[in-house]
């Protein structure tokens, strides 16, 4: 029997199914608008925690509501973030209407429900932007499935899914000859995540699971060097004009790959040699396999994915816009735009006595950086070796270590301006973290706020 059918058959008669609404999320940087394209219902039973079924993270820049249609009791709620929402802070968005698909899951209900999907306002609060109503016994609602197109493999496994944060490792750009590779690559990386804090300490929260379909030529596509290949989840390079931002925009084929692994969280584990990888929180994240910074990619984009955790660094290069007029207070719990010094976001980690702002050698790394960054630019223009980018980053790493590591505030948490893109108006908890640099390890901020979501998920 195979592991899939050892699942269902292994399922509690009360595990509900896992009900999948594929949404086509619209509009410009002024408007958007959602519709309904698909319910779906999926192979698997809900893998969720059935005892934390509500959000209070105040996470995401949507959040979502399933609540009973005739009595109008909340059943379910998550926060999340969408490829439209970061689309929709880029140049291109200023100027054309562009449609991206997304997915909602949450436990079948016994009754109609009413989905209803939340935004930020001006000051990022949530506030209801759209609803549909769910009624799971609709004739238009799929059932049917297609075979599992492949077996999933069982990386790191803790218990029952219910009460386990269930991981999915999808590998993308895999020849059949290169099954092996992937396995091999996958059962590392989880291995790597459960040495960096606090996944090393929580490991015993967790189940990994890893799945993939081979494709017809090894690798993923790179347009901007002219390389073209057909995925198994549709994933590239050069999203939104930057180079090194890998995503799929093809909701629709990752999500049916995926429902035939137990998963919450999706990491995609793709061939490619070249520096690059992203993550949306509630969504996925992904990771180049090949490139020599492989580590600290898994973990930094799975940062953004599982916790939805800030981009702390603010020197290179970045396709979103910069925010405009007085900065809000951010809604990701590793930056603040520190309105109130008295109110810092994490004053309860902040060590006692320490200026706010916190002075540290901005100046002297912004001096470097520059240098960096252009040196960084001539390598990709001119399309030398990935090795020598490697060594640059090695380079850069060192110059890091040598200015903080003589910093009187080196390993304090107070509030260090530069972060979120930006080299004014905001401000991250400690000089280093796996957020802003290449060092290996979260900040004590982002540790705490990656624990908040592992206790949602487990027990």
């Amino acid at each position: 029997m195979s592991l899939l059918a050892l699942m269902l058959a292994a399922s509690t008669a009360t595990a509900p199914a896992t009900l999948r609404v594929d949404l086509q999320h619209s509009g410009t940087t002024e408007r958007e608008a959602w519709a309904l394209e698909r319910v779906v219902v999926e192979p698997l039973p809900w893998p969720g925690n059935p005892s934390k079924p509500f959000d209070d993270s105040n996470r995401g820049i949507n959040r979502f509501d399933i609540v009973d249609a005739a009595t109008g009791t909340l059943l379910y709620s998550r926060g999340y973030s969408t490829v439209f929402g970061e689309w929709r802070t880029t140049d291109e968005a200023a100027t054309l209407a562009r449609s991206f698909q997304e997915s909602l899951r949450f436990p079948m209900p016994a009754a109609p429900v009413e989905l209803r999907v939340f935004g930020r306002d001006a000051n990022n609060a949530f506030v209801q932007q759209w609803s549909a109503k769910i009624d799971p016994n609709a004739l238009d609602v799929e059932r049917a499935n297609w075979p599992a197109p492949a077996e999933p493999l069982r990386v790191h496994y803790s218990g029952d899914p219910s009460t386990k944060v269930d991981l999915l490792i999808l590998g993308e750009g895999y020849s059949k000859e290169e099954l092996p590779k992937f396995e091999a690559q996958a059962r590392r990386m989880a291995e790597h995540l459960f040495t960096v804090s606090p996944f090393k300490e929580r490991a015993n929260d967790f189940n990994v699971w890893a799945l993939t379909v081979p494709v017809p030529v090894s690798g993923v596509s790179r347009p901007s060097t002219g390389v073209h290949r057909a995925g198994a989840v549709g994933l590239r390079y050069d999203i939104f004009g930057s180079e090194r931002y890998a995503l799929t925009l093809d909701n629709r084929r990752f999500r049916d790959l995926a429902q035939y692994a137990p998963y919450e969280f999706v990491e995609i584990l793709f061939n490619g040699q070249t520096y690059g990888g992203g993550g949306i929180f509630g969504q996925f994240s992904t990771a180049a396999a090949d490139n020599d910074w492989i580590d600290y990619l898994f973990v930094h984009e799975f940062g953004h994915h599982f916790a939805g955790l800030a981009d702390e660094y603010y020197t290179s290069p970045s396709v979103y816009a910069p925010a405009s007029g007085q900065k809000v207070e951010p809604w990701e719990p590793n930056v603040t735009a520190l309105h109130d010094p008295a109110a810092l976001k994490w004053k309860s980690r902040a060590t006692p006595g320490v200026a706010l702002p916190t002075p540290w050698p901005k100046a002297e790394f912004e001096t470097f950086e520059r240098d960096i960054q252009a040196r960084r630019a001539k390598l990709r223009a001119d399309k030398r070796p990935e090795a020598e980018m490697t060594a640059l980053f090695k380079e850069e790493m060192g110059l890091e270590m040598a200015l903080f590591d003589r910093s009187p505030v080196r390993n304090a948490v107070g509030a260090f301006e530069g972060a979120n893109y930006e080299a004014t108006g905001y401000y991250r908890p400690q000089l280093q973290c796996l957020m802003f640099d290449r060092s290996g390890a979260f900040c004590q901020v982002c540790s705490d706020a990656i624990e908040g979501i592992i206790d949602l998920y487990s027990r």
